[in-house]
């Protein structure tokens, strides 16, 4: 699978499973409901969608764009991916007043996107690879690529 096809069928991925999981945190009795700045605020299964997806579709696009080029970028992006999923529920999940059933449900969400992450880096880095030896080699004595 191409580079491209790689990060879109992760985006796809997240899109599908997480508001599959914010959905059973629904059925579970969860409101998402939290409070800012007085407000009432209700966290909705686009939100979960888009926030799954754009950071998803962002980090993933620079992968695919620098591996290859970049020794070890595929190791160090597996590591921050992880880390970043874990990380935003301290951040973003745990500092609001959501129920719990809630809190465990958008917790889910962010670390579906552990093994989701890990799965396409490793995908991106093995497309990196077929690519490089499936590139034609240097045009005879040019030195320059024969495409």
């Amino acid at each position: 699978m191409r580079r491209a096809g790689v990060v879109l069928a992760a985006v796809l991925t997240a899109v599908v499973v997480n508001p599959a999981a914010y959905a059973l945190g629904r059925l579970a009795g969860g409101d998402f409901t939290f409070t800012r700045e007085g407000e009432a605020m209700t966290v909705d299964a686009v939100t979960v969608a888009g926030f799954s997806a754009v950071p998803l579709g962002l980090g993933l696009t620079v992968v695919a764009l620098l591996v290859g080029r970049v020794p070890r970028i595929a190791t160090v992006a597996s590591v921050v991916a992880a880390a970043l999923a874990v990380a935003t529920i301290g951040l973003m999940t745990l500092p609001v007043d959501l129920d719990a059933v809630s809190t465990v449900a958008l917790a889910a969400c962010h670390l579906t996107l552990v093994p989701i992450s890990l799965v396409a880096i490793r995908r991106l880095n093995a497309a990196a690879a077929s690519e490089a030896h499936s590139r034609p080699a240097a045009s005879a004595g040019t030195g320059r690529p024969a495409w």
